[in-house]
């Protein structure tokens, strides 16, 4: 497949030209050979592999798994950097960004998609060849030209030079207890304006978000999403957890590993964005999918007053009701619109 020439990926959003890039990723591999890379990569990190011993061996492997995790991390951490955005005073962008840990830099180009404009962006992480591709890949979107991609090991001897964003995303889980510890500091450390920390939607990775969270607060941050307060979590350990879901379009490669049809999928996600300045989180936020039953919605919503409450919108609350219909899991509730 061609590249997309300069005047298509100048036009494009940075979600379309990544998708484009991602399309030719795979060319001249076949296809056999890139769904068993794919298998054998998902299996090696559901293990516990060294940061130090990358399992991204060579350019066929990277190639492989960008085409296949890339989409859905964009898409969550895209998500996520909604949340803060909505909670930032207006007009806020982050000057400056660091994306640790991030491979072939899907947050990177998550925080493009997130506020216009170039910015210095550095990226670390220990695997070469995710860094040459995410490099390659960058370079058919002229705001990502400028990336630093540089070789660290995240882990306790991280460090992290000063700059507005740092984002850790789909990190934490490849580490020690101490080097997830190490890690978040150097974030708060280094972060002069916020820090954003996704992990996969599961209770392990919800629970490294909540000692991620909570680390972030004792270093003096304020949470602006997704609680609508920097209390503890209202969630009882052990019997839930709090996560979100981003669609996720299925390219052929997702299709043939997973053997399904659906041309979505639906990548879920915990999170936290915690800032340094004072943030406006929502009123709010709906923690679960809402359930659209004849004349009623039931939203499951965490409040500021660090409680966990379902709320029953019927027809009765006139636009509340036509809002409480088109919303959203994660969203902030109630609209603005609806209020």
């Amino acid at each position: 497949m061609n590249a997309p020439t300069p005047q298509a990926t100048a036009a494009a959003s940075p979600a379309e030209t990544l998708r484009a890039a991602l399309a030719g990723l795979l060319d001249g591999l076949p296809p056999r050979q890139a769904a068993q890379a794919v298998e054998r990569l998902i299996a090696n990190y559901r293990g516990r592999t060294p940061t130090d011993a990358p399992i991204l061996r060579d350019r066929a492997d990277v190639a492989a798994y960008a085409a296949y995790r890339m989409p859905a991390t964009f898409e969550a951490v895209r998500s996520a950097l909604g949340a803060l955005a909505d909670a930032a005073p207006e007009g806020w962008a982050p000057g400056s960004h660091v994306d640790v840990g991030g491979g072939t830099g899907a947050a990177t180009w998550a925080v493009a998609a997130t506020w216009a404009g170039e910015r210095p962006v550095t990226v670390l992480d220990w695997a070469e060849p995710a860094l040459a591709l995410g490099r390659e890949l960058a370079g058919a979107a002229p705001q990502l030209r400028g990336v630093q991609w540089q070789r660290s090991r995240i882990g306790a001897a991280l460090a992290i030079e000063s700059t507005a964003l740092v984002t850790v995303s789909y990190v934490l889980g490849e580490l020690t207890e101490a080097d997830r510890r190490s890690v978040v500091d150097a974030a708060a450390e280094a972060a002069e304006q916020a820090v954003v920390v996704i992990e996969p939607g599961t209770p392990d990775g919800y629970q490294r978000v909540i000692e991620a969270r909570d680390r972030l607060i004792a270093a003096g941050y304020r949470v602006a999403a997704p609680c609508p307060h920097s209390a503890a979590c209202p969630i009882e350990p052990g019997t839930d957890w709090c996560h979100f879901s981003a669609r996720v379009s299925r390219s052929s490669l997702h299709r043939r590993v997973k053997g399904g049809s659906l041309a979505y999928e639906d990548e879920k996600f915990s999170y936290v964005a915690a800032v340094r300045f004072d943030p406006e989180p929502a009123p709010t936020r709906i923690v679960r999918r809402p359930q659209i039953r004849k004349g009623q919605v039931l939203l499951d919503l965490c409040e500021a007053e660090e409680v966990l409450r379902r709320e029953t919108v019927t027809k009765r609350h006139g636009p509340l009701y036509r809002a409480a219909r088109d919303a959203d899991w994660g969203d902030a509730w109630p609209p603005p619109s609806a209020e």
